[in-house]
């Protein structure tokens, strides 16, 4: 099983989730783990690591080869230099809305330098979703 931290276009009910997510999802848990969302121009979010909370949905997805699909998606290749992937995959924890420990996650995490140099606004509710950042 794959466990998946989602906290924009890859949640339920965005625009992403079906195409790339849907049919393997097992379980969509309301989660959050540490750091800053910021909403980009390109009309999709960028999360870094750091003080503060995202929230979002942890997927447990029963077909682990949607982590390939996932990367493609993310721009993210494992065997290039950090700066050439436009997000990171990292294993990081996440925790329950109440702070309870859920274990540990993949996630795709921006550099706060990339994040700048693409004009993300910081939302610091942190919370992102298509419809509310729509005219961001």
């Amino acid at each position: 099983m794959l466990q998946v931290f989602v906290y924009g276009t890859l949640k339920p009910g965005e625009p992403y989730h079906d195409s790339y997510c849907g049919a393997a999802v097992l379980e969509a848990i309301a989660a959050i783990t540490p750091g800053q969302l910021y909403h980009l121009p390109l009309g999709y979010p960028a999360m870094t690591v750091g003080a503060g909370w995202v929230s979002g949905v942890l997927l447990s997805l029963a077909q682990p080869e949607i982590l390939q699909r996932l990367d493609q998606l993310e721009d993210f290749h494992s065997d290039r230099p950090p700066d050439k992937n436009e997000y990171q995959r990292l294993w990081r924890p996440v925790f329950a809305p109440d702070l309870t420990p859920l274990g540990d996650a993949w996630m795709y995490v921006m550099t706060a330098q990339k994040v700048s140099a693409l004009s993300g606004k910081h939302l610091p509710a942190g919370v992102w979703s298509a419809a509310d950042c729509q005219a961001v």
